[in-house]
C-alpha cells in the first residue's frame, strides 16, 4: 500500500443525504462530499449551488491553496480572471483554476451548481485590488 495513503478513508456521498449550508459566500450554499474528512484535510470536494435572486458583489480574491478545479453541473456562471479575461462557464464546462490566481464570481444563473475539488480542505481567501 501507498504510505501516502494509509490514512485515507473510504467515503460514499449522496444527493439526498447532504445538506446545504453557508460558507465562504453568502450568495452560496455549500454541500460538503466527505473528502475532507476522509483525507484528514488534505483535500476538499463541494457541490456548491446558487441562492436564488442573490448576486454576487463581484470582488477580486486569491486562495492560497495547491490545487483548485471547478465543473459546471447545471445552470451557468462567470467568472474573470487576471489575464485570461471573463470565461462564461455553463454545465460541463471545467476550470483548473492556477494556485493564487486573481479572480472573481462576477454572476451567476438561479440554479447554478457546480462541484469544486480543493488541495487542502482549508486555505485562506484574500480580497486584492482589482487588476
Amino acid at each position: 500500500m501507498n504510505k501516502m495513503w494509509k490514512n485515507q478513508a473510504f467515503t460514499v456521498a449522496h444527493a439526498d443525504d447532504g445538506k446545504f449550508t453557508g460558507g465562504l459566500r453568502a450568495f452560496f450554499e455549500y454541500r460538503d462530499l466527505g473528502v475532507r474528512d476522509a483525507t484528514q484535510g488534505r483535500y476538499g470536494a463541494h457541490v456548491i449551488r446558487a441562492v436564488p435572486g442573490m448576486e454576487s458583489p463581484g470582488g477580486w480574491h486569491t486562495h492560497d491553496l495547491d490545487f483548485q478545479m471547478v465543473y459546471v453541473l447545471k445552470g451557468w456562471v462567470v467568472f474573470d480572471y487576471e489575464g485570461q479575461g471573463e470565461q462564461m462557464m455553463r454545465a460541463g464546462s471545467c476550470v483548473l483554476q492556477p494556485p493564487g490566481i486573481r479572480h472573481r464570481e462576477v454572476r451567476h444563473s438561479d440554479d447554478m451548481e457546480l462541484l469544486e475539488i480543493i488541495s487542502p480542505a482549508e486555505f485562506p481567501t484574500e480580497a486584492v485590488p482589482a487588476p
